[in-house]
Formats: C-alpha cells, structure tokens, sequence
C-alpha cells in the first residue's frame, strides 16, 4: 500500500489552479510511526514537536487550528481506525496556507518524520 507523506509539486500545481476564492479548511488525517527512526520517541512524540514548531507559522498566515483530536472509532468502514489523530486547520485564503508550506523554514521534516501515513483534504464551506 502507497503511503503519502508530503504534498507533491504536481498536487501542488492543480491545488493553485483550482477557483478558489474564499477561506478554506484542510483535513489532516495522520497515522503515526511507532519509533521515528535513529531516535527513542514515537511519531506522536515527533508530531508534538512538530505541531511547536509549526505554530508560529499558523499565526503567521491567520490560520486557527478549528478540531485537534484522536480519530476513536469508525461507524463505517474498517472495524478500526486507521488514523491515529484527525485535524482541520481554517485557513483565511489559499494564499494564506501556499505562504505557509511554501516557507522555506516551514518545519516539514518534523512531520514528515514522524508520519508513517497521511491525507491533506482541502475542504470548502458550501453556501
């Protein structure tokens, strides 16, 4: 099965092309590593110091963290979750959350280490 960890430049692209012209929410879906390899902490761990570094760069762009919690159980699908922790980020315009990963300091790598898998949904209001 093909994990996904990082948007991708292609994803990237046709996400610029889409008509977007409103705020916007993004969908984190997150499954953690059990170890972050060359290290003695887990991928929850790891995300922790992820979600610290990161935060600046949330205020930054006006973003608010809306849902930051555990994915308990699914009432349909799998019997179990496959996601350990469910997030959506509001984010004032796409051109706020572009600013945001496209910042070169913009800690990636943090979240990258300790994600064994992933989904980025961007989300739009209807109405």
């Amino acid at each position: 099965m093909e994990k996904y960890l990082d948007v991708t430049q292609e994803q990237l692209m046709a996400f610029m092309e889409l008509p977007i012209d409103k705020p916007l929410k993004m969908l984190n879906l997150l499954k953690f590593k059990d170890k972050v390899e060359g290290s003695n902490i887990s991928g929850e761990e790891q995300y922790n110091i992820y979600m610290k570094a990161a935060i600046p760069f949330i205020k930054e762009t006006e973003a608010k963290v809306v849902f930051y919690g555990s994915a308990r159980f699914s009432l349909i699908g799998p019997e179990a979750s496959e996601w350990d922790k469910v997030i959506i980020v509001s984010y004032p315009s796409r051109a706020h959350f572009v600013k945001m990963v496209t910042n070169g300091s913009y800690p990636a790598d943090l979240r990258i280490a300790a994600l064994e898998d992933s989904r980025l949904i961007f989300c739009e209001e209807i109405g």
